[in-house]
């Protein structure tokens, strides 16, 4: 007869799922090989994960940079880690340890599998005091922490910290964590340091905890709401000191297109992108709408929120403990997110329609949300969360077999966009490091350079091309003129334009390295001094070749 197992070996079986659904997850959507932080090659690609390791590698490399800011980049301005679409959090943590750290190295790979194993623990604490055993346990977990719309960060990958809401969700769930705001001025310090839409969302289940708050105090309101108002002035002082540091206080410029990213009606439903759903057809978005507003939650979960529906109405909570009545709270805020996240505000072509003409003041505060069909997530979360719980109270059995039922369907779904996310690290198994810019002469040219710009000032006009040749002067600590930017500054922005314009009137400044894009011309007093090198124009006068 076999011996039980002691209590600690019991309690360790129960959560190693803790430590083996996250590597499944990551496996099933990711290459293995972009955990190799010497791996750089896959992200300079002209995308927002190329800068993203562009700033970090800035930061990391400056040798006397601000706080969280690299001068390396935009110099001689700088640009905050916030702005490179960089993490903050993770730069902060980084810094440290930099002289450690190879001269080729990015942590995206790390980022994204730390994020899934949050994801999944704070998906477990929110159910497990709640499942009936631990197949529904465990089944809820994988629904709960796998929604499609976290792998589809995986392009944007400081949003993959979808880990935040499920925090804020526990902190919400639990009436003494949700009141004290000792817990909350932690989770919303991380936030901030993170991405700031996040920090609209977990803002927004903040101040729905305070509002219930203030009713439970109603009767005592003369002692207890100073109190509570302090409180709040406190936290929201902890955020302005933060996006102070982060230089979001900094003048800069709206791009105006608030509502182009919006989230379509459809979008719980329609996968909006051929061959990411197994079972549903994809219905073309408009411009602007398939990625920024993805809210596909695939046939297991789209089964499952019907289902919880129907059942609420005859498994009503026999606890307290059980309640979701609390949840009520966040509808004020989840309605305001909703409705920003909808909101098609300026049309996808970016035309001002005059009758939906918003106030300049309104259009530019808006602007720090344009991409705002991400807003839903939070909205999403709160579903999936509350129809797992009513399913918890069906008897046991019935619970994990009806769960174990729809988690297969939502995994079958989503295989084919595991298949295509997965894909876009491909080149991690082997790619070139500089597939566009590939003579060594860029190397020489940056070790004999004061500075280096960019014509026209624009980056985006060649980014591939851009964070290669940046990360090769970043690494030999030569300062580049140009970034690209979620939101320049508009004292850069003016700099940059002055310093193009000076360029194609033929004044060139001896040691800076100038490269054209897009096209540029080339001045007809400069034409003597341009070359080609690997398909582009330079124009480089060294110091010591520069008239007297």
């Amino acid at each position: 007869m076999t011996a039980p197992h002691p209590p600690a070996m019991r309690d360790l079986n129960a959560r190693l799922p803790l430590v083996v659904l996250p590597l499944l997850l990551f496996g099933a959507f990711f290459h293995w090989q972009i955990l190799d932080i010497t791996n750089v090659a896959w992200l300079l690609r002209g995308s927002d994960n190329g800068e993203n390791a562009l700033g970090l590698h800035g930061f990391l490399h400056d040798p006397a940079p601000g706080f969280l800011r690299t001068y390396l980049l935009n110099a001689p301005d700088g640009v905050g880690l916030l702005f490179t679409d960089s993490n903050p959090l993770l730069g902060a943590l980084a810094f440290p340890f930099r002289a450690l750290f190879p001269a080729d190295m990015q942590l995206i790979g790390w980022w994204v599998l730390a994020c899934l194993y949050c994801q999944v623990a704070f998906a477990w604490a929110l159910l497990r005091r709640h499942a009936p055993n631990a197949l529904a346990l465990w089944c809820g977990v994988i629904l709960l922490a796998a929604l499609p719309t976290l792998f589809n960060r995986i392009v944007h990958v400081n949003l993959m910290a979808h880990w935040l809401i499920l925090w804020s969700l526990w902190r919400f769930t639990h009436f003494e964590r949700s009141s004290s705001n000792k817990g909350w001025a932690i989770l919303i310090a991380v936030t901030a340091l993170v991405h700031s839409y996040l920090l609209v969302m977990v803002g927004a289940i903040w101040a729905s905890a305070m509002l219930e708050r203030a009713w439970a105090e109603r009767g005592n309101w003369q002692r207890t709401l100073p109190r509570l108002v302090a409180e709040c002035i406190g936290i929201l002082a902890l955020v302005a000191i933060i996006a102070w540091a982060l230089g979001v206080i900094e003048p800069h410029r709206a791009s105006g297109n608030y509502g182009a990213f919006a989230m379509p009606i459809d979008a719980l439903w329609n996968p909006g992108i051929d061959g990411y759903s197994t079972f549903l057809p994809a219905i073309e978005q408009r411009p602007g709408r398939g990625f920024e507003g993805f809210q596909y939650l695939g046939l297991g979960l789209l089964l499952l929120l019907p289902l919880a529906a129907i059942l609420s109405r005859w498994h009503r909570s026999s606890t307290q403990t059980d309640s979701l009545a609390r949840l009520k709270w966040l509808v004020p805020a989840f309605i305001v997110l909703t409705l920003l996240a909808i909101s098609t505000y300026p049309d996808f072509a970016g035309q001002r329609l005059p009758r939906y003409t918003l106030p300049q003041n309104v259009a530019e505060a808006l602007d720090a949300v344009r991409a705002s069909g991400r807003l839903f997530w939070p909205i999403a979360y709160t579903l999936v969360f509350a129809a797992i719980r009513i399913l918890y109270r069906l008897p046991a059995k019935r619970a994990g077999l009806i769960l174990a039922a729809i988690a297969p369907i939502q995994v079958a779904d989503l295989t084919p966009m595991a298949l295509s996310i997965r894909a876009q690290t491909a080149e991690a198994r082997g790619a070139v490091l500089y597939p566009r810019t590939p003579s060594p002469e860029w190397d020489r040219l940056i070790g004999q350079a004061t500075d280096i710009a960019f014509v026209p000032g624009d980056v985006t006009k060649g980014l591939g091309v851009f964070q290669e040749i940046a990360w090769r002067a970043v690494k030999a600590k030569v300062p580049v003129r140009n970034v690209y930017a979620a939101r320049p500054s508009d004292a850069s922005a003016v700099r940059q334009e002055a310093e193009s314009n000076e360029f194609r009137g033929g004044k060139v400044i001896p040691g800076r390295l100038y490269i054209l894009i897009d096209g540029e011309m080339i001045p007809p007093p400069l034409a003597a001094q341009a070359r080609p090198l690997d398909g582009l124009t330079i124009v480089f006068q060294p110091i010591s070749s520069s008239p007297r």
